[in-house]
């Protein structure tokens, strides 16, 4: 179903019955069926809506090459899907870009948010964004994902970086990146301190009930994710995964969204 928003077209895509949770996806520049079918089962497990939308510029919702892509666009698209879903207030779940997303929208529009799961959130400043550069280059230069070039997908190969153990990256759905949607939140962020503009905001953090998972394998430094936690009041899911919790430790990531996420 298409969900017509400040000048662009957003797919939508519901699952199951129950509270309702909006689930960004990552990228930027991405689409939501790379979280599947591992998502789809939080509302088998408990009787809540999923919300998926593919954001402007990436998927099933392409713009045309003049629309603007930053974060403050993507953030006002959200706004207007809340008023059209006819809500006061969104429970928000974001993996990796979508994570930071929700804190953008969380610090942009406060009295808006219900609750807060982020999964495996983006790196929260520049200088933790250029920590995950250095990472994951790295990895993606180690003998041992170049030597699973000849066993695996290009696009398990380059996502292997992401992995724990990278031959897993064979049991991610695949998925595309619109470059230009990607860039032009990158570039738009700059060097826009998410954590410090958080800080600034303290009082209102501790009314949002919030929960952050990470894996301690992640190239994203969890360091930053620990940052977040402290600044939302809670603590870090750590599970022994890579940046896909919902891919490597199923189970895990599973019981932990389940348990917090609203449901009836």
């Amino acid at each position: 179903m298409l969900a017509e928003v400040n000048g662009v077209r957003l797919f939508t895509r519901r699952v199951g019955s129950g509270p309702l949770v909006v689930v960004l996806h990552g990228g930027p520049g991405a689409h939501h069926d790379y979280l599947l079918p591992q998502y789809d089962r939080l509302a088998e497990r408990s009787s809540r809506t999923l919300f998926y939308y593919d954001q402007r510029g990436g998927g099933q919702s392409p713009v045309p090459r003049d629309t603007p892509l930053g974060w403050r666009e993507h953030v006002a698209d959200l706004d207007a899907l809340r008023a059209h879903l006819g809500l006061d207030r969104l429970t928000l779940c974001g993996y990796s870009w979508g994570g930071l997303l929700a804190l953008l929208y969380l610090i942009e529009r406060p009295g808006c948010v219900e609750r807060l799961a982020l999964v495996s959130p983006a790196a929260p400043t520049r200088e933790y964004r250029n920590q995950f550069d250095a990472e994951f280059a790295r990895r993606a230069a180690s003998p041992e994902i170049r030597a699973l070039r000849g066993d695996l997908t290009p696009f398990a190969v380059a996502v292997a970086p992401y992995f724990r153990i990278p031959r897993d990256a064979r049991r991610l759905t695949p998925f595309r990146v619109t470059a230009r949607a990607q860039q032009a939140v990158w570039d738009s962020l700059g060097d826009c301190d998410v954590l410090q503009r958080l800080r600034d905001m303290s009082a209102l953090l501790a009314l949002v009930p919030s929960l952050v998972l990470h894996g301690t394998f992640d190239p994203i430094p969890i360091a930053g994710s620990r940052e977040l936690a402290t600044l939302l009041k809670t603590s870090v899911v750590e599970l022994a995964t890579g940046h896909c919790p919902h891919v490597e430790d199923t189970p895990g990531f599973l019981a932990a969204l389940d348990a917090f996420l609203p449901g009836t």
